[in-house]
């Protein structure tokens, strides 16, 4: 009796695919580019709620901050790069403040009230300077740990912008004035 053996018959493995440096750079180069586009065209993010307590004793919302461009600066006095910023802030505010653009300078909760005071009447601050003795607001606004850190919050309430640091002055106005524009 014969008997046939029956053979698979398995096919060689075809040789790997070699990726090319040249479309490996394309791809990531895509990646890269349609990340951008997505950051670009998403919606910014809302700011979060918050009610914050000026050293006026002045209860300062988010919410009635909407329909004007808001910038919220967490700084503190013993802060090298926020004490040389506010003359900058200060001459910001002075000129946006007519167009609708109001800034509140959140001290972070290190910073002793007494000190944060002096600091406000001695360089007449022009905008609302309140207190974060618990840290409440620096964790609502994402943790902030490093000052400066400053939002930019536009007419309807959403971060257009977060400066970590002293911003460039040409491009920070440039900033307010097109979110005050629409």
């Amino acid at each position: 009796m014969t008997s046939s053996a029956s053979s698979s018959s398995a096919r060689p493995a075809a040789p790997a695919k070699r990726v090319s440096a040249r479309t490996l750079a394309g791809g990531v180069l895509g990646a890269l580019i349609a990340g951008a586009a997505w950051f670009a065209l998403a919606p910014a993010p809302k700011a979060p709620d918050a009610t914050f307590t000026s050293i006026t004793g002045e209860k300062i919302s988010t919410a009635s901050l909407r329909g004007k461009v808001v910038l919220v600066n967490f700084w503190a006095t013993d802060c090298v790069t926020c004490v040389k910023e506010m003359p900058m802030m200060v001459d910001t505010y002075k000129k946006y403040a007519p167009k609708g653009y109001e800034m509140v300078a959140v001290a972070m909760r290190h910073d002793p009230p007494n000190y944060v005071l002096n600091f406000t009447e001695t360089r007449q601050l022009p905008f609302k300077v309140a207190l974060d003795p618990m840290g409440e607001h620096a964790k609502t606004f994402g943790n902030v740990q490093m000052t400066p850190t400053s939002f930019l919050i536009d007419k309807e309430g959403r971060i257009v912008k977060r400066y970590l640091g002293e911003p460039d002055t040409a491009e920070f106005h440039a900033a307010i004035e097109k979110a005050l524009a629409s």
